[in-house]
């Protein structure tokens, strides 16, 4: 039982990571990247690495993205104003 469970972790990872590099669009892709942190989050606590786990949540999935999301707002309103 506990195999399958690492398996589907493993799956869910390896998938949300080919979105997260797929994806064109940055504000999507932050949004994918958030997904990942939760996958990988659980994964770790599925590996018995509770506390990597709780990091990863952190960092990974509330962290990351919002500073990603910052970053392209930030360049979207200055190339608005370069346009004036």
């Amino acid at each position: 039982m506990a195999d399958a469970v690492i398996v589907v972790a493993l799956l869910l990872t390896a998938a949300s990571a080919t979105v997260a590099v797929a994806t064109r669009d940055p504000a999507r892709q932050a949004l994918v990247l958030s997904l990942l942190g939760l996958v990988l989050g659980a994964l770790f606590t599925v590996l018995q690495a509770p506390d990597v786990g709780l990091s990863q949540l952190a960092v990974g999935s509330a962290l990351t993205p919002l500073l990603i999301m910052l970053s392209v707002r930030k360049v979207k309103r200055r190339g608005k104003e370069g346009d004036r």
